[in-house]
């Protein structure tokens, strides 16, 4: 069910333990061959393939696109919520679904500098409401709904920026926006420290933009990694609306 399609009275009978998915993503730049919205185009398909599996058992909100991007205010064409703004931007959505009676909602993230916000919000929301023991809140990033297979197909092993993924993806769901990412250079999204978490900004990784190796994309590759994900979704959906309420 879209949230957006429904007249009040009907949201006011759905059963309260109805999951409620609010996709978050961003408009920020994406290297010299992808478009700014990149990342809510590619939710916003995911959100399309799940949500018609789930239309009469789980209710989505419409897209959130604005995102914490700050790292990416050094290429025109970002924008960007400040990061407590962002935080309490999350915290209140869910918060009003709370208020309403709902039960058990999911963030459904399309963007990497949304998810330490992210995880923060659904944590001081249920310090908030610790008495509760009926809440379920939770914050999934797409892409770590489900394992890539690892066959051959793919290079890169985890999301980039711009990269053989989300090129790939573009390619598939809107080809004629994609510029020439064949001659994109390999940039590798493993710094010195590896691991170990440091401060960044993005043109501290990439004076272009692209993180990853745009230049192995396919549409083909795209329609794998959609189908993977979306998959993905679907498989923590079906865990959210068959969740007992009584085990960690």
């Amino acid at each position: 069910m879209q949230l957006a399609e429904l007249p009040w009275p009907r949201v006011q009978k759905l059963d309260r333990n109805t999951p409620v998915v609010i996709p978050v993503a961003a408009l920020e730049q994406h290297g010299h061959h992808l478009p700014v919205f990149t990342d809510s185009l590619l939710l916003g398909e995911v959100v399309r393939r799940v949500s018609e599996r789930f239309q009469e058992t789980a209710l989505f909100a419409p897209l959130t696109w604005l995102g914490n991007s700050h790292h990416h205010l050094d290429f025109t064409g970002t924008l960007s919520a400040e990061p407590r703004v962002y935080l309490d931007l999350l915290r209140g959505l869910a918060s009003q679904f709370i208020g309403f009676g709902f039960k058990r909602i999911v963030f459904l993230n399309g963007h990497g500098g949304n998810i330490v916000p992210g995880k923060q919000a659904i944590f001081e929301l249920r310090q908030e409401h610790r008495d509760r023991q009926d809440l379920l809140l939770l914050f999934a990033t797409y892409w770590e709904t489900a394992a890539v297979p690892d066959d051959g197909m793919f290079q890169q092993r985890d999301m980039g920026h711009a990269c053989e993924w989300e090129t790939s993806m573009i390619l598939r769901l809107a080809p004629q926006l994609v510029g020439d990412y064949k001659s994109a250079v390999d940039l590798a999204s493993e710094g010195e420290f590896k691991a170990t978490p440091r401060a960044w900004t993005t043109k501290d990784r990439t004076s272009v933009g692209h993180i990853g190796l745009p230049r192995l994309a396919t549409a083909e590759k795209g329609e794998r990694l959609f189908a993977t994900f979306a998959a993905g979704v679907e498989t923590l959906l079906n865990d959210v609306r068959n969740w007992s309420g009584k085990t960690w």
